[in-house]
């Protein structure tokens, strides 16, 4: 076989690297496991963040799975032809049977694969946190390895998972259109994993801060405080669980876009497989820059700094993805090889550009941070003006890196080849993922490092320990902030990738759409204000979640008789259990307006309509995530600056400030932003999907 003349195998290697990720992820989790977990109060506490997490997301799942059923039923009555575009070789391999299934099979198999990675990934770092607790009791080495085999589990099973379910759908129905119900389902678990543990989580830190931080003037992570076993659950669930299922939909998508898109562009020159396959060896070749430089993650010594590693880690699968992406690209599409390949390189640039602007932002070590610090000198209300300042010129950078990478990767492409820059694009995106297996790795880390510091605190370990899992602790929040960034762009670019996608599918790549249409004004309006909506829901759910957490706490810091003196245990349960109800009752609304508003608008107003509403919901969607992500993180962090001891620290008027700015900026980080990710890529999947379908049945598309 030659490269240069590929053949479906190329489908077949990149299934193989899919299932050689899961392999490794299940071999560091076994690795994990044999680790020991210490004393019996470390292995009690560690079992209790262990079962609430299995049941937020064992209720969250069993909520999600009637819906998943109805759109299973529905799909099966779409008529796959559609997708064909008239093509008879195309259209032969979705007849029959065969062909009714290909939608909901896949869009089936994207869902189970999303659930499946989310539940893998908890294990794995909710059976780490003891492990590395116990580990730091002797070493920060150690301690470090633990939690971050721990968290390439998640990374690992993200992208191996996503790979191998797209090579595998399209070795068996081989139409790229027709296997983004795969995205789709996706992207809907992870839109209701995004906000339902957002919610969660949010409701239990909120509860755990003011009640415990403020009112009772105890420590985090103590454990008279009662939120306190939710709270650490919900580092799991939000950046873990969550922030996995994130980046797996934007992993899928991305490849499925960038596929159908090169499939298309690249027919008429006769690259039709190459620009089909292409993005699947940049996936492939992605993991196995990921599993490799998961060897990069070391430390020499005790003394070392754990966030240079995690760097090595993060640079190595960058430089290993650049070195052989060229090689391939170049034996796939000789002369044009590095119009394509200045695309993928604009990928993996903007992912380090992204995660430096976010550090920027919201590290306590750089002013905006501590800007916000200092304005906690004149109340919480002047913290909160300068957080919201800080937030709003957060946006600037990344939009403009965003941009730049745009331009460039359409233009070499398109000069490499007429026609071509949006493939460039399509592979801006793919190479920005095909890092995902580095980059969640690298996130998952930090709740695994954050329930470690936990564990120390509430086991009543020495200083020396959890003054080991602060130093892990303090690298995973700046991984976490940097992750948050990575997500956000990757979103972009694979909202752009699937707009494009849409335009092919719905007809409109050689009409565009014009701004000067109203129905074009209207969809654009619609789009926009629909990450408003949903921001607005997630926030208010965190609010009355808040709510009944906090009440929850009061109540038994003043009726069990000895807690607050250490002499009773609190109710631990109860907490988990309120956030769960929270988290799982209020997800649904915002899941809902995300799938039924382009649903609503194409049907009723027509694709035009529709894809105006993809392009508002992309600007204004990129624009909140942005804004509420950095926000957070600078609240968060210009907290933790004061508690290092500057401007009075812990306990001082300027602390219960800060405490009040991060109370707000919490919800905007970790539920209202992020849901913004999967919000514009299910309006965007969904979108692809319904393409053929209102450019033929829209009520009144046809009058404009």
């Amino acid at each position: 076989m030659s490269f240069s003349e590929p053949t479906i195998a190329l489908a077949w290697i990149s299934l193989g690297a899919g299932v050689l990720s899961l392999i490794v992820a299940f071999l560091f989790l076994s690795s994990v496991l044999k680790e020991d977990m210490g004393t019996p109060r470390m292995k009690e506490l560690s079992d209790a963040i262990f079962e609430g997490a299995m049941a937020f997301l064992n209720r969250q799942y069993k909520t999600l799975a009637p819906i998943v059923a109805i759109i299973f039923i529905v799909l099966f009555f779409v008529p796959v032809e559609l997708f064909t575009h008239g093509d008879p070789e195309a259209a032969s391999q979705v007849e029959g049977l065969t062909g009714r299934l290909a939608l909901p099979v896949s869009f089936l198999v994207g869902a189970v694969a999303s659930a499946f990675a989310g539940y893998a990934g908890m294990v794995s770092t909710t059976k780490s946190n003891a492990r590395t607790t116990n580990a730091a009791r002797t070493g920060i080495r150690k301690a470090l390895t633990i939690s971050f085999r721990g968290g390439a589990v998640m990374g690992l099973s993200v992208a191996g998972l996503g790979l191998a379910g797209v090579s595998g759908l399209y070795l068996a129905f081989k139409i790229p259109a027709v296997i983004n119900s795969f995205a789709f389902g996706a992207s809907a678990v992870a839109l209701f994993a995004r906000i339902g543990g957002g919610i969660y989580t949010k409701a239990a830190d909120v509860g755990a801060d003011l009640v415990g931080k403020v009112e009772a003037g105890i420590p985090e992570d103590d454990p008279r405080n009662p939120a306190v076993i939710a709270d650490n659950v919900g580092d799991n669930v939000g950046d873990t669980a969550g922030m996995g299922a994130d980046l797996f939909e934007s992993y899928a998508a991305t490849a499925i876009a960038a596929m159908v898109i090169g499939g298309s562009v690249l027919k008429d020159y006769g690259l039709q497989l190459q620009g089909v396959l292409f993005p699947l060896m940049i996936g492939a070749i992605g993991i196995i820059a990921s599993i490799i430089a998961t060897q990069f993650v070391r430390m020499p010594s005790e003394e070392s700094n754990p966030q240079a590693a995690l760097n090595y880690g993060l640079w190595g699968t960058n430089i290993i993805t650049a070195i052989v992406g060229f090689i391939l690209a170049k034996a796939m599409f000789g002369d044009i090889a590095v119009g394509i390949f200045v695309g993928i390189v604009m990928g993996l640039v903007t992912n380090v550009a992204i995660g430096y602007i976010t550090e920027l932002y919201t590290s306590y070590h750089m002013r905006p941070a501590q800007e916000i610090a200092e304005a906690s000198q004149t109340g919480p209300a002047t913290n909160i003006i300068k957080g919201l300042a800080v937030g709003l010129k957060s946006t600037v950078y990344p939009i403009l890196v965003i941009v730049v990478a745009i331009w460039a990767a359409y233009f070499f492409a398109e000069n490499a080849l007429e026609g071509l820059g949006i493939y460039g694009i399509a592979m801006a995106a793919m190479g920005m993922l095909s890092t995902a297996g580095m980059v969640v790795a690298i996130d998952s880390f930090g709740p695994v490092a954050d329930n470690a510091g936990g564990i120390a605190e509430m086991a009543e370990l020495g200083p020396e320990v959890r003054k080991n899992t602060d130093k892990l602790d303090a690298v995973g929040n700046t991984t976490a902030a940097v992750a948050k960034g990575f997500a956000i762009g990757s979103a972009a670019l694979t909202a752009l990738a699937l707009f494009t996608a849409y335009a092919e599918s719905a007809g409109l790549a050689g009409t565009g759409i014009d701004i000067l249409n109203p129905i074009v004004i209207i969809g654009l309006f619609i789009g926009a204000t629909v990450p408003f909506l949903v921001a607005s829901f997630a926030m208010e759910a965190v609010g009355k979640a808040a709510f009944d957490m906090i009440a929850e706490v009061r109540r038994q810091f003043r009726e069990i008789p000895g807690l607050m003196e250490g002499n009773a245990r609190p109710d631990y349960a109860r907490c988990v259990d309120i956030s769960t109800r929270a988290a799982i009752r209020q997800m649904v609304a915002p899941g809902l307006v995300a799938i039924g508003t382009p649903i609503l608008v194409g049907f009723i107003l027509g694709p035009l309509a529709l894809g105006a509403v993809l392009a508002g919901g992309t600007a204004s969607g990129v624009l909140l995530a942005l804004f509420m992500a950095n926000a957070g993180g600078a609240w968060d962090n210009a907290k933790k600056y004061i508690e290092t001891g500057q401007l009075g620290g812990k306990g001082s008027d300027n602390h219960k400030a800060a405490v009040v700015g991060d109370t707000v900026g919490d919800p905007f980080k970790d539920t209202a932003g992020p849901a913004m990710n999967p919000l514009i890529k299910v309006m965007g999947t969904i979108s692809l999907i319904l393409a053929p379908l209102v450019a033929e049945y829209s009520f009144f598309g046809n009058l404009f």
